[in-house]
């Protein structure tokens, strides 16, 4: 399974760089990070509206295009999954509501 994100991860890095005519992920680079955002945003806003609903396939799709889309901004901003994933075990060590207090005294501070 992980094997299958890890792969996806390094597709995402080798297509940016191909013809954004005929690479969905290098059209995305070309259009800027605010497009990503953007991207991003509407593939959440989809997610969301789809798990309303008791359509599984759908929101399996959704979902899938969101993480996507979430791998892509991560790449534009140079982020690696690795990192996201220690964040987590980060915060495996608290608990969720101290995690949040904790972060909105960080908010935007880094």
């Amino acid at each position: 399974m992980f094997k299958d994100l890890l792969f996806l991860i390094k597709k995402i890095k080798k297509n940016k760089y191909k013809n954004p005519k005929i690479s969905y992920t290098a059209n995305l680079f070309s259009k800027g990070k605010n497009f990503c955002i953007k991207k991003f945003m509407e593939e959440a806003r989809e997610l969301a509206v789809s798990s309303k609903y008791p359509n599984k396939k759908n929101i399996v799709h959704e979902a899938s295009d969101l993480l996507y889309h979430f791998l892509v901004l991560l790449e534009f901003k140079k982020i690696s999954i690795a990192s996201i994933m220690k964040e987590l075990k980060r915060r495996q060590k608290i608990s969720g509501i101290q995690e949040k207090k904790n972060r909105k005294k960080n908010v935007r501070s880094k």
